[in-house]
């Protein structure tokens, strides 16, 4: 396809360079002319008559949806009239680079600033709790994959082409235990996760923080936390100051951080839930009945943006509520919804489909303005960040109509990505397993368990009994091997998750079989686990171990790996205990097995699949870490 575009904005000129590698046209005077016009509307036109084409926009960004919609369209069409008109001034994904220890490379931040042109989207952060530089502190994300000043001001210039704002996102109270467990922090400590509220060198630390992550930037925006600060006013505080109210800690410390935010000129935002946590002792911060009192709004400041976030309620209800609770602070919040990409291999489109309808329909009715897509990499980042470009279509359907259209959301997914909509929803069936509900809402996420538990002492086993969970897997690692044949750049989302599941399809159930072969007396079944299908567990997780390394140095800097480093070692190592166990015992060298004599339990006394969180839960009864606390 050859076109050539009259328009007077030239800085359009370099994205559309981008857009013509990417979706395969070229720009020259003797293509299809293409008039481009900026309108004051707030709405997207694209048309195409005859041999001529028309898009209108109004923003940057506006303008490469417009592109995506006429390069689509002209596909199927000779001739269109297409109106979109946007719900949301800002809309895009914050996605972590510091939890789950994963840094993205520039390379790949740039392939998904691409995605998001094409679709939309026209923000994105980066949080970074200490994956960023501050000269004056050289322990600051050391020897965590930290970008450099130029790294993310190549970002910015990157997302500027689209007319995608870059939004620092860091944290100025909580959140930050891997900055605080170095000694040179030592003396700005509330407890091992929190700043030191009142202290001064707190807040020239806070304002290195502020300088470095804006420095970089256009934006003048500035998110700066201040959220889950659960043991507030408890730690060292308390032995400084005595017993004071959360609220009164909390306004005491943000007036003194936007004093430095408005020296330098920015506009700051923050998460809202220690609001709502400073009004009762509930450890969640959106409970039904859990409002902030009015004393505590009237010492809010109204200087700065609110931002809700929830993941959690299915309901449009509770988003109506809500919102409008925090529409009692004196202004519209921000709301954060999530792709559920943080509980393990797997990311739950179950969840991501039903939270994300029911908070957007909300939005929409109370006039949210900006919306946020959460992408955390809790606890490893071990899900594929690819995986979640259908949840980021989603977000941009949402914020280009007032109702929500699946099958406009299918056809935009394949035009902007090139994905399989079924292939890419099919990613959830690695949790939505036999013994989980349609949609998988309780978020139990079996694939991670089953995959890091011990082989003689799974935690898990009896929550698993009597459930057909290993064929079940063999038959996703099927599915999955046939989807890599049908996505293209995208093949190494379902790669991983077919050697996933190769491995679960063995290991899911094996403790089970290997304890009633024991307690059967069964010798020579138990002599088979062990010379012949548990070493064949251990090339599968090798596979898998190899895959999984080959993309993280592909998506991510290295630092990091060396945390799953020694998952993947302690499972490889637990299966050849296992096997020497077993062989010692059919051999006849020990009389028992003390691991297989003990009754399994239920985890955490909870009948069928539950959600184990942590990945400290699952191998092992005993202390996996110790707390640096």
């Amino acid at each position: 396809m050859n076109l050539h575009f009259i328009m007077d904005d030239a800085d359009l000129k370099s994205g559309i360079e981008i857009f013509a590698e990417q979706f395969h046209f070229s720009v020259s005077e003797d293509g299809i002319p293409v008039q481009v016009l900026q309108n004051n509307d707030n709405k997207i036109v694209v048309s195409k008559s005859g041999n001529t084409a028309c898009i209108q926009y109004t923003y940057k960004h506006q303008f490469f949806r417009a592109l995506g919609l006429l390069l689509e369209n002209m596909r199927y069409e000779q001739e269109f009239h297409i109106t979109e008109t946007p719900q949301f001034q800002t809309n895009g994904p914050m996605i972590d680079v510091s939890q789950g220890n994963a840094v993205l490379r520039v390379e790949t931040l740039q392939r998904l600033i691409t995605q998001m042109a094409a679709m939309g989207l026209n923000m994105l952060m980066l949080y970074t709790e200490d994956s960023y530089t501050i000269k004056e502190q050289p322990y600051f994300g050391y020897m965590r994959g930290k970008y450099s000043q130029d790294e993310i001001r190549q970002c910015d210039d990157y997302a500027h082409q689209f007319g995608i704002e870059l939004i620092p996102c860091i944290q100025t109270l909580s959140h930050l235990r891997d900055v605080l467990k170095w000694n040179s922090f030592s003396g700005i400590k509330e407890d091992g996760e929190t700043l030191l509220v009142g202290e001064e060198k707190t807040y020239e630390f806070i304002e290195q923080m502020i300088i470095a992550a804006t420095s970089p930037v256009r934006s003048k925006r500035i998110h700066i936390g201040m959220d889950e600060a659960m043991r507030l006013g408890l730690g060292n505080y308390l032995t400084h100051n005595g017993l004071r109210s959360k609220s009164e800690i909390m306004n005491e410390h943000l007036a003194r951080v936007l004093q430095i935010t408005e020296k330098i000129g920015l506009k700051p935002m923050i998460w809202s839930d220690m609001y709502f946590r400073s009004s009762g002792d509930q450890l969640d911060n959106y409970e039904a009945n859990n409002s902030p009192s009015d004393a505590v709004i009237e010492a809010m400041p109204k200087n700065i943006q609110y931002v809700f976030w929830d993941y959690y309620h299915y309901d449009e209800q509770f988003y109506l509520d809500f919102i409008r609770k925090h529409k009692q602070f004196g202004s519209t919040p921000i709301f954060a919804g999530g792709i559920w990409n943080w509980k393990g291999f797997c990311l739950n489109y179950g969840a991501t489909f039903a939270s994300t309808n029911a908070a957007m329909a909300a939005c929409k009715k109370e006039g949210v303005k900006e919306v946020i897509a959460t992408l955390w990499g809790d606890d490893g980042t071990e899900c594929h960040i690819y995986s979640s470009l259908l949840g980021l279509q989603l977000f941009a359907e949402h914020g280009y109509a007032d109702d929500f259209d699946e099958e406009k959301l299918k056809r935009r997914f394949q035009f902007c990505t090139g994905g399989n909509y079924e292939d890419f929803m099919d990613i959830r069936l690695v949790d939505e397993i036999p013994g989980t509900s349609e949609g998988n809402h309780e978020v139990v996420n079996p694939s991670r368990y089953l995959l890091w538990q011990q082989v003689l002492m799974g935690l898990f086993d009896r929550n698993i009994e009597r459930l057909p969970i290993a064929d079940h897997y063999a038959k996703m690692a099927i599915q999955y091997d046939q989807a890599m044949q049908r996505n293209g750049e995208w093949t190494p989302v379902f790669e991983i998750l077919q050697k996933l599941c190769h491995v679960l399809a063995v290991k899911s159930e094996i403790g089970l079989r290997i304890t009633r072969a024991y307690k059967g007396g069964d010798i020579a079944l138990l002599n088979h686990f062990a010379k012949v299908e548990l070493t064949d567990l251990i090339g599968r997780v090798e596979d898998l171990r190899e895959c999984h390394l080959s993309q993280w140095l592909q998506l991510y800097k290295p630092f990091g790996w060396e945390v799953i480093d020694f998952r993947y070692g302690g499972l490889l190592a637990s299966i050849r205990t296992a096997i020497r166990r077993l062989s010692d015992y059919a051999g006849g060298t020990i009389e028992r097995l003390e691991e297989l004599d003990e009754d399994r339990l239920l985890y955490q006394g909870q009948e069928g699949l539950v959600d184990c969180y942590w990945y400290k839960g699952m191998p092992s009864a005993s202390r996996v870490i110790q707390s640096i606390d």
